[in-house]
């Protein structure tokens, strides 16, 4: 158990310090390409009755379900086997092949960089780049938005990235290990990919969409903590984050993500939600906090912040777990 602690500390410490830079391999690279050609592979041989619309709902299900199995289960198979074969040369090899999985899982470092580059563009004062910057970042359409609007985009997608790319990946390699967590991306990223509400993905994404609900659902609310947690720690409001979870973070509109959103909106006294759009279809999202401070360019710069010290703040938790389940 005390190679679990080693192993989550050496893997935080390289997210911290090196990220994601495009030229490193990377494994979720490797489950995007898995999706889109399982996606392509099984679309092919559906019925011919699907192809024509008739019971297309039931079938499109199926296919979803086999693929969100198929590339759920051969992830954490193939973190289990690479860590195996890699401990069968060497102990030190097999926990420094974890270690790099367990890195890959976390994106502390990649959400601070890619924050500051939409506040850097925000204080250029150049619009264009800020809202280029924004959509890599974002899954909404970003060519009409203002300044105040990308702010607010950029909040909402670090406070939802905090759960995704940090806490519900501590959270599972503290549950099942390495393998936890990389079945953990996979299932977010297939919802990244697959799990919209289009025409294409309605059915095709259901499962993936219900699996990423089910996976964050304890992680969302143990975010509420950390959130907390955090904003005492940078000298923001620990009670109006907390607050501001529970009282704003369970729409069913935002399910999961809501709640570090509306955490990160209670802690730093703004408003976050509105009116939102995606391939040009509008779609309302509920008011989270309140806005008692004006969505300017700095606030981005008091969310990463925050972002940190939640991480820090998940990490320590995730140690103390590790350490007195070994007590035990």
């Amino acid at each position: 158990m005390l190679g679990d602690v080693t192993l989550l500390a050496a893997a935080y410490s390289a997210d911290l310090v090196i990220g994601d830079p495009p030229w490193l391999p990377h494994p979720v690279r490797a489950m995007g390409l898995a999706i889109a050609w399982g996606e392509r592979w099984l679309r092919r041989v559906l019925p011919p009755a699907c192809r024509d619309g008739h019971g297309a709902g039931r079938w499109e299900r199926l296919a979803g379900v086999v693929l969100v199995s198929l590339v759920v289960g051969g992830s954490a198979w193939a973190a289990w086997w690479v860590t195996a074969i890699c401990r069968a040369q060497a102990a030190w090899l097999g926990w420094a092949a974890a270690a790099a999985l367990l890195f890959t899982c976390l994106s502390t470092r990649d959400l601070a960089v890619e924050s500051r580059q939409v506040l850097r563009a925000l204080e250029a004062d150049d619009l264009p780049l800020a809202r280029q910057r924004v959509a890599r970042i974002v899954g909404r359409d970003t060519d009409r938005l203002d300044r105040g609007e990308i702010v607010r985009a950029t909040l909402e997608t670090i406070g939802e990235s905090t759960l995704d790319g940090i806490l519900s990946p501590l959270f599972y390699f503290v549950v099942a290990g390495v393998p936890g967590a990389v079945a953990y991306k996979a299932i977010n990223t297939l919802d990244s990919m697959i799990g919209h509400r289009s025409a294409r993905y309605i059915r095709f994404g259901w499962a993936a969409a219900i699996l990423d609900t089910a996976a964050n659902w304890l992680p969302a609310r143990w975010s509420a903590v950390v959130f907390a947690a955090a904003a005492r720690l940078c000298g923001y409001s620990a009670r109006e984050s907390w607050r501001t979870a529970w009282r704003d973070g369970h729409h069913g509109t935002v399910p999961n993500a809501g709640i570090p959103e509306a955490a990160l909106a209670g802690a730093l006294g703004v408003r976050l939600g509105g009116m939102n759009w995606y391939q040009g279809r509008s779609v309302p999202m509920p008011p989270m906090g309140r806005a008692d401070r004006p969505l300017d360019p700095p606030r981005i710069a008091e969310a990463t912040r925050l972002m940190y010290a939640a991480s820090l703040t998940g990490w320590l938790m995730a140690t103390g777990v590790l350490l007195m389940r070994m007590a035990w």
